[in-house]
């Protein structure tokens, strides 16, 4: 590890405020796929395991964390406004945001090609090492442990004013587009990556005569709803 990223490391351990007993898994929550894909090999020439697979449960973890907070934080609210702040808490771009303010990027194991096409600041690649990070905390610690961070980490997105809330964001646009006497809006699929069990999808969603607006998702479908509702705002319909 260089000396730079050990720094770095450190640094994020002291911000994430959990003590590892096993550093072996925030080790490997750093470690973007793209390493196992080039040269690098570990300490016995095996090539280095990647973060993947906690990704797959740290998006799992999260949904609960945010489930078990909105709940306690607010009795009076019906299923679908916790469905909706819940949708915006646990959304790649609030996991990238995240991940920038811990300074996850720094601390991240990336293949050479991976780091100069920018991945230390990729919102896709930021997004998925703080949900690896919330599992590793989990398996580490267990619930207690990671709610902790989880509340501490998120504190920020958990104060920001709530989104309008939208219970079809696809109709909605539609419904803008048609408005305007434009055609239906577009979607388009830009990029498919990560393995069977926890893909992500990036969609391209676009209205005639607007610059298009590109998001990410589980799956088609809610990388489509992103994209709908990042259109939407940054046209300033909601």
């Amino acid at each position: 590890m260089t000396d730079r990223r050990a720094e770095a490391v450190q640094a994020l351990r002291r911000r994430l405020g959990h003590d590892f007993r096993d550093p072996a898994l925030l080790d490997l929550a750093l470690t973007h796929a793209s390493v196992g894909e080039g040269a690098e090999r570990d300490a016995r020439g095996r090539p280095f395991a990647d973060n993947q697979r906690l990704e797959f449960l740290g998006d799992r973890v999260l949904g609960l964390l945010v489930a078990d907070r909105l709940v306690r934080d607010f009795p009076g609210a019906d299923e679908g406004d916790m469905s909706s702040r819940l949708h915006a808490l646990v959304d790649k771009a609030a996991c990238a945001r995240v991940a920038e303010a811990l300074g996850v990027g720094d601390a991240m194991r990336l293949s050479p090609g991976e780091t100069k096409q920018g991945g230390r600041r990729r919102e896709g690649v930021l997004g998925d090492a703080m949900e690896a990070l919330l599992a590793a905390v989990w398996l580490d610690g267990g619930f207690d442990a990671v709610r902790t961070v989880f509340d501490q980490a998120w504190k920020d997105e958990l104060s920001a004013p709530p989104q309008k809330s939208l219970t079809n964001p696809k109709s909605a646009l539609q419904e803008w587009a048609l408005g305007l006497g434009k055609p239906l809006p577009a979607y388009r699929i830009v990029e498919r990556k990560g393995s069977d069990h926890a893909p992500t999808f990036t969609v391209e969603a676009s209205v005639a005569g607007y610059p298009p607006l590109t998001a990410q998702g589980r799956s088609r479908q809610d990388a489509e709803k992103a994209a709908a509702i990042g259109l939407l705002q940054r046209e300033g319909v909601i």
